[in-house]
């Protein structure tokens, strides 16, 4: 079985008038095809922590809590241990359709289907074999949940003829979601502050990085 571990970073707000909306959204795609690689990348940060440090964080790394110092570590440790490809689409929400800005929850599926489909096009993906896909949770509402997991199973089934399985988790559940949630911090950091100075530890593992709406 592979894995595909999903984070985003920014928001869906198209309020820009507020202060804390930010100009991109991003949603990134880890996948890996050795669960274990993965996972290890976080034990390992966990093992240089103090009893404090440890106690502290609830078993739970988190991009925008963490120091620079550990998240250098976690992600030069994904560059030197080639843990997995990634995969960005990111939005400048100003370029947005006014309709989709409406239906945020139509552009959030949107969005992760067109990741799938770019995975699947430059075959990077088995298609004959289970494809596990771990979403980091942003809903708590039921019905959007089971929405999206239809919505993405019909679209990988009909489009690649895929076996997909989907769990969406709180990051405390897959060690997976919090490299991914790095990664993804990372990403949006270049765009939305223009430093891209964590980007640079990890951009050769990037296999796909485009805009939605150019």
């Amino acid at each position: 079985m592979s894995y595909i571990f999903m984070d985003e970073s920014g928001d869906l707000g198209f309020n820009f008038n507020k202060k804390k909306t930010s100009r991109y959204f991003v949603v990134t795609f880890l996948f890996a095809t050795d669960k274990n690689i993965v996972d290890k990348l976080v034990k390992n940060v966990f093992k240089g922590f103090s009893k404090t440090e440890v106690k502290n964080h609830n078993g739970v790394l988190h991009a925008y809590k963490e120091n620079p110092k550990t998240k250098q570590k976690l992600l030069n440790a994904f560059h030197e241990k080639k843990a997995g490809n990634i995969l960005v689409v990111y939005l400048n929400k100003k370029k947005v359709y006014t309709k989709l800005q409406n239906e945020k929850h139509v552009l959030y599926n949107y969005v992760t289907n067109i990741l799938l489909d770019r995975l699947c096009t430059k075959k990077l993906i088995p298609t004959n074999e289970k494809i596990k896909i771990i979403v980091s949770r942003r809903e708590t509402n039921r019905f959007l949940n089971d929405n999206f997991k239809s919505y993405l199973k019909s679209q990988t089934k009909n489009n690649h003829r895929l076996d997909i399985e989907i769990d969406i988790v709180s990051s405390s559940a897959e060690k997976g979601l919090q490299v991914v949630d790095m990664i993804s911090w990372a990403i949006f950091k270049k765009y939305e502050h223009g430093d891209d100075s964590y980007y640079n530890l990890f951009k050769q593992g990037i296999v796909e990085e485009n805009p939605l709406f150019p």
